[in-house]
């Protein structure tokens, strides 16, 4: 089995068309090359970068794919402007607003309603998903490293596993954490079955039946229903489509309510918002919650899927007093089939322990084995780059049919990186009438009430943009967005 190296992975650069693209891109955002001029010839690009044919054509489609360009027949290359960068960005939440009292969350039903119809309808394509397609994930190399696991470890079936995990996979875990800034101990990772199991350690273990938990308004669905099965209160907090939760917000509400035992917080590519915190913000949140003595539980499922050089820098790295609980994942950006996530509690960590015993006992390791092996190796960051790249171009090919099928009045920001795109409707058009009409057309789409307790998201849509943008996709796009002018009107 494959050791990890004793030195990180630098991640190779990007590809010289990617990289041309992203300079003429900058230059058509500056206004140096305006709409309709004539882009430079394949010949000219040729001469000017010293490329070959084929570089200089991958530049071109790359720039036309991206909608910064369109061909023209025996013409060449014309410069355009993507039609999402006239829609009118969302608006951020008001200055001042207070959360909604806290409540026992009443999402269960809702979510089983949705599973209930979706199940008993003929899905074509479905749109309410969060991950991307089975393709772009290394099924292959994961299989591979498996079958050589059971290879040099005949009996790893028949023995029982460590309660923590696999110590070599959680030494990768702690290894590969450096780059967000963290500094783990291989004996600080827990290895739990996905994300959502260790949301539930980590609210059991800092919360009882009763409590308040604060969390991002509007939030993932799943986070509400534990919250649900635990008995917890939702308090919902205000949150930027842009900069993520917001801080002055929950200094409100910590002032009004005494009884909140926790915030949960996705600071990298919100679900279902796709905002970014910035590091100022993110310290401030762990200073404030540190200070008042409530514990800061981070999701950080999505962080790899952020288009950006370097991993950005997790909550957890500003924590010196073991005050955040960092929960992660591999099934957004490694194997969706595998269900291996992670904790590091902190403070919390040997209550984790016993709670993880007490619920669910050891994970099976074979599934830690060849993930560990994938990403100890240089192949773990090379998916992750094309992954990333594709999913670039699935998400803005995606909100290029957004703007070109969806009424006027149709709002989206698109994110830096990740698998989804949050739509706010127009005018008096609600989620659950767009939801009902596509899905008896064979289209499954999230409603916004699915991501929240009051109605502040029922004019909004989730849409996946994981799978190949192709004329099935398009075709429901444009579906979608006549049955949305429908019920504007």
């Amino acid at each position: 089995m494959l050791m990890p190296s004793s030195m990180p992975h630098t991640p190779a650069a990007p590809p010289l068309y990617r990289r041309l693209a992203t300079h003429y891109r900058g230059a058509i955002e500056a206004g140096t090359l305006a709409p309709g001029e004539r882009m430079p010839s394949l010949r000219h690009l040729m001469r000017l970068h010293d490329i070959s044919l084929s570089t200089a054509l991958q530049l071109c489609r790359t720039l036309e794919s991206d909608g910064w360009a369109e061909a023209r027949d025996r013409s060449g290359y014309f410069v355009r402007k993507p039609q999402r960068l006239r829609m009118t960005p969302m608006d951020e939440p008001p200055a001042g607003l207070r959360p909604d009292p806290a409540q026992f969350v009443g999402i269960h039903a809702r979510v089983s309603a949705f599973v209930a119809q979706r199940r008993a309808a003929e899905v074509k394509v479905n749109f309410s998903i969060a991950r991307a397609a089975p393709q772009l994930y290394p099924a292959e190399a994961l299989r591979a490293g498996m079958t050589r696991a059971l290879r040099l470890r005949p009996d790893l079936l028949a023995a029982a596993p460590p309660l923590q995990g696999d110590p070599q996979f959680r030494a990768v875990l702690a290894k590969r954490a450096l780059a967000a800034g963290m500094t783990l101990s291989p004996e600080e990772v827990l290895v739990t079955n996905g994300c959502i199991e260790a949301l539930n350690l980590a609210l059991r273990a800092v919360a009882n039946p009763g409590d308040t938990i604060a969390v991002e308004s509007p939030t993932f669905y799943g986070l509400l229903q534990v919250l649900e099965s635990l008995g917890l209160r939702a308090l919902e907090i205000p949150t930027s489509p842009q900069t993520g939760l917001s801080v002055e917000a929950l200094d409100l509400a910590l002032q009004t309510w005494d009884d909140i035992k926790a915030i949960v917080v996705i600071p990298h590519l919100q679900n279902p918002l796709g905002s970014v915190m910035p590091d100022a913000h993110k310290e401030q949140l762990m200073r404030l919650c540190e200070a008042k003595g409530i514990a800061l539980i981070e999701d950080d499922t999505y962080s790899e899927l952020l288009d950006v050089d370097s991993a950005p820098r997790a909550i957890k790295s500003w924590d010196r007093g073991g005050n955040v609980i960092h929960c992660a994942s591999l099934h957004k950006i490694l194997a969706p089939g595998m269900r291996l996530g992670w904790i590091s509690a902190g403070r919390w960590h040997p209550r984790v322990e016993m709670l993880k015993y007490a619920q669910t006992r050891n994970n099976e390791v074979l599934s830690q084995l060849g993930a560990g092996e994938f990403m100890a190796s240089g192949a773990y960051d090379r998916h992750l780059r094309r992954l990333r790249t594709a999913l670039r171009e699935q998400r803005e090919r995606t909100a290029e049919a957004i703007a070109a099928h969806f009424p006027a009045g149709t709002r989206l920001n698109l994110p830096n990186g990740g698998l989804q795109l949050w739509v706010e409707l127009p005018g008096p058009c609600k989620s659950a009438d767009v939801f009902d009409t596509a899905l008896r057309e064979g289209i499954l789409v999230a409603p916004g009430w699915l991501f929240s307790n009051s109605p502040r998201c029922d004019h909004y849509l989730r849409l996946n943009c994981g799978w190949p943008f192709d004329e099935v996709v398009d075709g429901a796009l444009k579906r979608i967005g006549q049955i949305v002018d429908m019920h504007a009107r």
